[in-house]
């Protein structure tokens, strides 16, 4: 293996958005510090399952209905 080619390797905390901190080894910052996280499995409506909601105020919904509302798909 080629010597100084690969990066530093340590171990750092890593805040979730609720505060928990656990250690893991990472490459990233240096030896001792913190990732705070933004987004984590705790917050993310992608593995809490939480409920997106289409908000359109008069948007593209409706100019999409207005032009092509009037349309069927089949045989009259």
């Amino acid at each position: 293996m080629k010597k100084d080619i690969h990066p530093d390797y340590h171990m750092i905390k890593v805040q979730m958005t609720d505060g928990t901190v656990y250690e893991t080894r990472s490459t990233w910052g240096s030896e001792g510090e913190t990732l705070l996280l933004d987004i984590d499995p705790l917050a993310h409506p992608a593995w809490t399952g939480g409920k997106s909601t289409l908000l359109d105020t008069g948007g593209q919904v409706a100019r999409f209905n207005k032009r092509f509302g009037g349309l069927t798909l089949g045989k009259k």
